[in-house]
This record gives structure tokens, C-alpha cells and sequence, in this order.
């Protein structure tokens, strides 16, 4: 397999600096090497506006803290870091599921919208996608917090990746479980704290609730809800539900990652395994473990 960190600095340093009617263009070029991660979107997909969705940086304004936000990218070794970063990863993933299939990967770094108060407040300027087979994609604004965590939010999305890879588990959209999400956002934060430790694996927008019993009890609650159109309340929080038109649950910003990771650990301290033996494990077996329930 063969890991692409695709060369995206160059090329968002020449849109921010070319006349505003050239950067749709320059930008449908930049992204479109990686556009199979919307290969399940119905009809042909829009790439400038799928760019403005995921909130990636604008093409009409604040150019000058674009451009010094992404040299701060450049001078943080990004994309160095984290192509070293999912080549180790994919080494130990390997070692410990030696027969799993690991596709070719294509990894855009796209910086984020400074405008974009959802995504520089709630989610703490920071959007990414490993749900795709052989794409991750990673939309970074510079913080500190978030620099130090290049590598493993990397990780984290390489670990969605594999789970979700043919011959491991099935995603299907209509029948997908609000548990299942749940657990995958607990296993890849338990296999980036195994290659980082504590402090930089957790996702940090689950980090604040992570002993909140009732966000726990609340969210396990919804464990059985099908249909990802209800994810994001559930996983993401109200926040997220409302900015992108769902039904809002009662949940704080990163409930769901918070109660992954308590799922997770527990059902890992009872078995022994490693969040890297546990990649394909099934959700009912993580969830009815960690419960002390069958399910």
C-alpha cells in the first residue's frame, strides 16, 4: 500500500495569492486528486462547495491571516509529520492485525476557515474524515493544541479508516447504529493515545466530558438510534446538530467521542486486548463488555 500526504501548501499559497475569480479553479485542482471521499455522494459533487461545507478557508476574504496561518502549517512540518506519522501507524496496526486489508491512502491537509465561528469555537478548528476507504482528509486551523496533535488526529482518522476497509466491519448508512460511531470514535482515540499517550491522543472536543456521568448515561440512551442522519446530535452535540440542520438531543460538543473513550477503555481493561487487536471488534461485544450487560 502507498501513503499520498498530498502536497497541498503550494498550492493554497498560490490561490490565496491569485486574483479571487482564479481561486475556485485553482482550488477544484487543488482538492480534486482527492475527490473519491465523496464517491458515495449522490450525483456529481461540487468540490469548491464541499470545500465551503467542511469548512475549508475562504476564497474571499482574510487572505492575510490565511496566508500566515498556513505558513504556521508549513512551519509546523505538517504534512512531514503526519505522512511519518500514518506509515508508523499503519506498521503497528499491521503487527498486531497482520491479515487485516490496508488500502492506498490519499491525505489532503486543507486549512480551516477562520470566519467560520462553529468551526473555530465549538469544534476548536479542527475538521476531519477517515471514513472512507483510502482517503483521510484533514482540515487543520493552527492553534497550539491542534499542532501538537498533528499526528495523532491523523492516527485517529487512519484508525476509521481500516475499521471501515473491505473485509472489516460494514458501514451501512440506513442501519448504522448511533452505538457504532460511538465505539469507532472511542477505539481510534484509544489507539492514537497508544502511539502518543494521554495527553495528545484524546480528541479534544470529548475531552471536557469525559467523566460526566449524565452525558454518559444520555448518550447511551441513543445507542440503538439508527440512521446516521441523527449522528451528529448524538455524537457531535447540539452545537453541531444545529449548524447542520438536525435535531438537536440535549448534548454537549463532543459527547459521544467522551463516552466512546469510557466504552472503550472498559471494555479493553476486561479483555486485555489492545485498541489495535480490538480494530474490528464488534460494537455490541465493546458496548455489552464495557455495560456489564449481554446485548
Amino acid at each position: 500500500m502507498t501513503i499520498t500526504v498530498l502536497d497541498t501548501y503550494p498550492a493554497m499559497r498560490a490561490i490565496l495569492d491569485s486574483p479571487p475569480a482564479d481561486r475556485p479553479g485553482l482550488l477544484r485542482d487543488m482538492i480534486e486528486p482527492a475527490a473519491g471521499m465523496y464517491r458515495y455522494f449522490p450525483g456529481e459533487v461540487d468540490l469548491v462547495a464541499m470545500h465551503h461545507a467542511g469548512s475549508g478557508f475562504p476564497l474571499d476574504r482574510d487572505e492575510q491571516r490565511c496566508a500566515e496561518a498556513l505558513e504556521a502549517l508549513h512551519d509546523a512540518d505538517a504534512w512531514g509529520r503526519i505522512g511519518r506519522a500514518l506509515e508508523a501507524a499503519v506498521a503497528a496496526q499491521l503487527a498486531a492485525t497482520p491479515g487485516i486489508t490496508v488500502p492506498d491512502l490519499t491525505v489532503p491537509i486543507v486549512l480551516g476557515d477562520p470566519g467560520d465561528e462553529h468551526f473555530m469555537g465549538p469544534n476548536l478548528g479542527m475538521n476531519a474524515n477517515g471514513s472512507v476507504p483510502g482517503h483521510v482528509f484533514l482540515n487543520f486551523w493552527p492553534y497550539p493544541e491542534n499542532l501538537a496533535r498533528l499526528e495523532a488526529t491523523a492516527v485517529h482518522e487512519l484508525n476509521h479508516n481500516l475499521r471501515y476497509s473491505p473485509g472489516g466491519v460494514v458501514w451501512d448508512p440506513a442501519s448504522v447504529t448511533v452505538g457504532e460511531q460511538v465505539v469507532s470514535e472511542g477505539l481510534a482515540d484509544a489507539f492514537a493515545r497508544e502511539l502518543y499517550g494521554d495527553d495528545l491522543g484524546h480528541a479534544r472536543i470529548g475531552v471536557p466530558h469525559l467523566h460526566d456521568d449524565a452525558v454518559f448515561d444520555k448518550v447511551v440512551s441513543g445507542l440503538d438510534v439508527t440512521g446516521m442522519h441523527n449522528f451528529t446530535a448524538w455524537v457531535h452535540g447540539d452545537a453541531s446538530a444545529l449548524r447542520y440542520g438536525a435535531t438537536p438531543v440535549g448534548l454537549p460538543t463532543g459527547a459521544g467521542y467522551a463516552v466512546g473513550n469510557r466504552l472503550v477503555d472498559a471494555y479493553l481493561a476486561a479483555t486485555g486486548r489492545t485498541a489495535a487487536q480490538a480494530l474490528h471488534a464488534d460494537r455490541d461485544e465493546i458496548i455489552g463488555t464495557a455495560l456489564g450487560r449481554s446485548r
